[in-house]
C-alpha cells in the first residue's frame, strides 16, 4: 500500500497504482503535458473511493510506501495496465535494427565460383 501526497492532501492506493501514476507523471512532465486520470483509493475512513488526480510537469506528487499498517493492498490490474501503455506512448521512439536477411535464391551461394 501506498499513500500518495498531492496537492496539500493525502491518498491512500495499491503499490502498483502509484508507482504507475508517477511513472506516467514523469513521462507527462518530459513532454510537458499534463492529463487527468482517475485511481482508486482508500479514505481514512477505510471507506473505498476514486480520486481524479491532473498529472504533467507541475505536479508535486510524493508517495510513501506504509508495508501493511494500511490494510488491504488496493489491486487494480487493468487500471495499470492502461496508465503504463500510457507512460509507453509518450516513450521517446528508438529505432530498431532488424537482422540482415539473404534475399531470397542467394543461400547456398558460393561467392567464390567464378561468373
Amino acid at each position: 500500500m501506498e499513500r500518495i501526497y498531492y496537492a496539500g492532501d493525502r491518498f491512500l492506493t495499491g503499490s502498483e497504482v502509484a508507482r504507475a501514476l508517477v511513472e506516467y507523471a514523469a513521462a507527462l512532465a518530459r513532454q510537458g503535458s499534463a492529463a487527468a486520470i482517475e485511481i482508486p483509493v482508500r479514505h481514512a475512513d477505510g471507506t473505498p473511493g476514486v480520486v481524479n488526480f491532473l498529472v504533467g510537469p507541475a505536479s508535486q506528487l510524493v508517495t510513501e510506501s506504509l508495508d501493511g499498517e494500511a490494510g488491504e493492498e488496493i489491486v487494480d490490474e487493468p487500471l495499470v495496465a492502461r496508465i503504463r501503455a500510457l507512460t509507453a506512448e509518450l516513450s521517446p521512439m528508438h529505432p530498431v535494427a532488424r537482422p540482415a536477411v539473404e534475399p531470397e535464391g542467394t543461400s547456398g551461394y558460393d561467392w567464390t565460383d567464378e561468373v
